[in-house]
């Protein structure tokens, strides 16, 4: 899985102007809705909203992966953002979170989802990824990264 088809040039925020949750989803989605301008925003923050309610998705240190699914999104589009002063996320481990990885999916494309889940946490695994994430200075630098291998 290519992580560039779904993380747009376009729907890369490298300064997050955010500090909370409610903030961080409104400026990352208007990001998302820009690479998919037919996505409905109401839906799409309500979903966020709901999935989040079950259980946090800042379960890595310094990263959080939101994700939703709805009928108005083709495929799977994401953001990603990145925030030097840290949102206050509500992590399991309470730390701030510095890195976002948002995914809106369709319903009917659920093992595309988990292909970029997978894909996207493989990334993450590595500490590499990260901290030369960190060092991108413009939304090629992020796609240039997305399409290495760091293994």
């Amino acid at each position: 899985m290519n992580l560039q088809h779904v993380f747009s040039r376009q729907s890369i925020i490298l300064d997050l102007q955010s500090t909370d949750k409610d903030e961080l989803f409104e400026e990352m989605l208007q990001a998302v809705i820009t690479a998919q301008p037919d996505i409905n925003r109401e839906e799409a923050l309500s979903a966020l909203s709901e999935r989040e309610s079950k259980m946090t998705t800042g379960i890595i240190h310094s990263v959080a992966v939101p994700h939703c699914r709805i009928d108005t999104v083709r495929g799977v589009a994401g953001a990603i953002g990145l925030s030097k002063r840290g949102i206050d996320y509500d992590s399991l481990d309470g730390s701030p979170v510095h890195f976002v990885f948002m995914l809106v999916c369709n319903p009917v494309d659920d093992a595309l989802h988990l292909e970029v889940l997978k894909a996207l946490s493989l990334k993450l695994e590595n500490p590499l990824f990260l901290q030369n994430l960190s060092e991108c200075k413009t939304s090629d630098d992020v796609c240039d990264l997305l399409g290495k291998a760091l293994y």
